[in-house]
């Protein structure tokens, strides 16, 4: 009898690697495209949470999962509610920067943006300004920006640069060389500076430092900002006023006080930088719209067939929202449709989810899957962020998470981008697929502009779950699609978080299935493999790792 059952189990393996070797007939390029152009239709307005457009996104997305025989994924229901205070700054506002030679007055949009992280309508503030180099304080680089005194940074408005202090010949490995740390991240700067008692920060935007132009922050800023509304047990510090400043802005605002931008930036870069006291003060009156908006994160599962290892779960995401409406073209469209970012990602997951779902549940991975299509990324990967501090399947249950954040369209490829695999081993699942398809796996194309932390993967790397962003590379196997092409390549400057992100019926559905069929591939991988991927205890997030599974 256990000979039998050995080799009925045996067979079972076999039949599930045989099966697993293409997926290509579980999509329907048909619901792929009506999926994608629904979600990106003007009727969907843009999808920004909270509003009827994001909430009709919403109920599509949960009704499409239902419609696949996706169960829920928060006990019979597929929300997971979160509930935002959304502000919008008065576009009159100005900053006001004073000193011995008189003052200046800045421009809301033009020369800098800012928001809040008070949650209040009204904010006032008036301080004193520090140049503060990289704003960084890593004792695992010997780097501290931070010099001096507590009251030194306490109530002060704090200039930081964005990025990592640059690697030498004599440290080619500093801050991760070329790669971007979390130092580097203006999240991080932010979050330091509030840890010191700031009231509030000025980063200074380039275009080369950021990877794109100042109208993607003036985009992101001019319109509705969201924060998860914090609870009365939440005591984590905050800033007053979290800016923006353009490189000319940052420049004139030095000047007032004798000092030059340039010569300030190559100062910190050494580790022997103190911070420099301008002598400037800071006044911003900061009068935002307020309101408290309700929105949810959509959730959904596929058991998996294994009676033990059932109750782990590989997670997809895929964020649903974008910025609504906001400021208008030239051409007066004022709606951020969002079809590559992100209508293409949901419009795929969905696609994978299906795909589990119908599968006979003797045929399914031994894990089971869960599905989250996060709310409100755009504002600062916020439905992830709530998700991974509330999660709804246990972080010690957690297998990985594959994110899906702009699927390709323009035609099929044969190299594709597995970014942060390589920190974990999940990396030998990833390959493995790869090298059944003939694919090859690149290295981040552009390390330097830190993509790793801006999707909704980061959150479950930050809390140890092996993690994921995956993406098409741009070896195209037909390259006769010149304005396709062009599309990708013209993408990041006039197309990112633009009014210009819009299907068009040029749009090839083989290559969008072609790229959800390899995340499903590997993703079944992870499903079926012995045991959960683990960080390399080389990486930054083995510590938090070791926290979730001792």
């Amino acid at each position: 009898m256990k000979k039998l059952l050995v080799l009925l189990s045996l067979a079972s393996l076999l039949a599930i690697a045989a099966f697993a070797q293409d997926y290509t007939s579980k999509f329907s390029e048909a619901k792929m495209r009506e999926r994608v152009k629904t979600l990106s239709s003007d009727a969907f307005e843009g999808r920004g949470p909270g509003t009827p457009g994001g909430q009709r996104a919403a109920k599509y997305i949960a009704d499409q999962m239902r419609l696949a025989g996706v169960q829920p994924g928060n006990g019979k229901s597929y929300y997971q509610q979160i509930n935002f205070v959304a502000l919008k700054a008065d576009p009159n506002t100005k900053l006001q920067v004073s000193g011995k030679n008189g003052g200046k007055d800045y421009r809301f949009l033009d020369d800098f943006v800012a928001s809040t992280g008070a949650q209040r309508p009204s904010i006032n503030t008036k301080a004193e300004l520090v140049f503060m180099g990289y704003g960084i304080d890593a004792p695992l680089y010997k780097w501290n920006d931070y010099k001096g005194s507590a009251s030194d940074f306490r109530g002060k408005y704090l200039m930081i640069l964005v990025n990592d202090p640059p690697a030498t010949k004599s440290e080619p490995d500093l801050f991760g060389g070329d790669a971007l740390t979390y130092f580097g991240r203006w999240t991080y700067k932010y979050e330091e500076a509030a840890r010191r008692g700031a009231a509030g920060v000025i980063l200074v935007h380039t275009d080369k430092s950021a990877g794109y132009g100042w109208n993607v922050i003036r985009s992101s800023n001019g319109s509705w900002r969201y924060e998860i509304l914090r609870t009365k047990n939440d005591k984590r510090p905050y800033l007053d006023v979290r800016a923006w400043a353009t490189e000319d802005a940052a420049e004139n605002i030095l000047e007032q006080a004798g000092l030059n931008l340039k010569e300030l930036s190559k100062a910190a870069k050494s580790r022997d930088f103190k911070p420099v006291k301008t002598g400037l003060t800071v006044s911003l009156d900061l009068q935002s719209e307020t309101k408290h908006i309700a929105s949810p994160n959509v959730v959904g599962k596929v058991a998996g067939s294994d009676p033990k290892l059932s109750s782990q779960y590989v997670v997809y995401t895929a964020h649903y929202d974008h910025l609504g409406i906001g400021e208008p073209n030239k051409d007066g469209d004022k709606i951020y449709n969002g079809a590559y970012d992100n209508a293409s990602g949901v419009s795929a997951v969905l696609g994978v989810a299906e795909a589990l779902a119908k599968m006979p549940i003797k045929q399914r991975p031994r894990r089971s899957f869960y599905f989250l299509f996060p709310t409100a990324e755009e504002q600062g990967l916020l439905g992830a962020e709530y998700y991974s501090r509330h999660p709804l399947v246990p972080l010690a249950k957690t297998a990985a998470n594959i994110n899906l954040d702009g699927v390709n369209f323009v035609g099929k490829v044969d190299d594709f981008i597995a970014l942060g695999a390589n920190r974990s081993s999940m990396i030998d699942q990833i390959e493995a697929a790869a090298k059944e398809r003939k694919f090859t796996i690149k290295d981040d194309p552009d390390p330097g502009q830190g993509f790793f932390f801006r999707s909704d993967h980061f959150p479950f790397a930050k809390v140890g779950v092996p993690a994921v962003n995956f993406s098409h590379g741009d070896h195209f196997l037909d390259k006769s699609n010149k304005d396709a092409s062009r599309f990708l390549s013209d993408y990041t400057e006039k197309y990112y978080h633009q009014v210009g992100d819009e299907y068009h019926d040029w749009w090839d559905m083989s290559a969008m299935v072609q790229e959800a069929e390899f995340a499903l591939s590997f993703g079944i991988k992870i499903a079926n493999a012995p045991k959960m991927p683990r960080y390399k205890l080389t990486d930054e997030f083995s510590a938090p790792d070791k926290k979730r599974l001792p």
